[in-house]
């Protein structure tokens, strides 16, 4: 049975390293079967978590604010599995993922307890290093923190520059990885 996956997509360049890891991972999972969609989030109108708790009236357009986050909303609830895919800045997910993450927080706000929809997910980071310690564990806090399944990381380090990544056998592990879902 195939699986409904949803990428989030945190860097800020179209065609770079973290870019190409997820094309590994979409190719592999579409070829497991399953359907992917991308939301590029550099190129989206997506503002900052109010914090107003004022989220959760409308299942189809949770959140007060009115943004391309509306465009996510009905992929994520659909999703059975969600990538996070970011470069990694300053030990930590790109401020584009983080901007959007934290506003899925207007789905939980739809359900009792602020109970967040059981998803499996999925990490693709690159990096210039190789440090990625501190995201790795915000990662693995955040995901337990609201219940979901790590399916694995692909972590490639040592690419900073758009395309260093090319020819690096880590595309092959980040396609494996999708190819896995299933």
């Amino acid at each position: 049975m195939s699986k409904k996956i949803m990428v989030l997509n945190g860097s800020p360049r179209k065609n770079g390293n973290t870019s190409a890891l997820v094309e590994a991972f979409t190719q592999g999972a579409e070829e497991a079967g399953n359907v992917v969609t991308t939301f590029f989030l550099d190129k989206m109108k997506i503002q900052g978590c109010k914090g107003c708790f004022g989220g959760g009236k409308n299942p189809d357009s949770p959140c007060v604010q009115k943004d391309d986050m509306d465009q996510i909303y009905f992929a994520y609830k659909e999703a059975d599995v969600v990538v996070l895919a970011s470069p990694l800045y300053y030990w930590n997910f790109s401020g584009q993922l983080r901007t959007a993450f934290d506003r899925l927080f207007a789905v939980a706000e739809c359900n009792a307890n602020y109970a967040n929809p059981q998803k499996d997910s999925v990490l693709l980071m690159a990096a210039e290093g190789h440090g990625f310690e501190e995201a790795l564990q915000y990662y693995k806090r955040l995901i337990k923190h609201i219940r979901w399944n790590d399916l694995g990381q692909v972590l490639a380090g040592g690419v900073m520059q758009p395309g260093d990544i090319k020819g690096n056998p880590i595309l092959a592990d980040s396609w494996k990885l999708g190819a896995s879902i299933k």
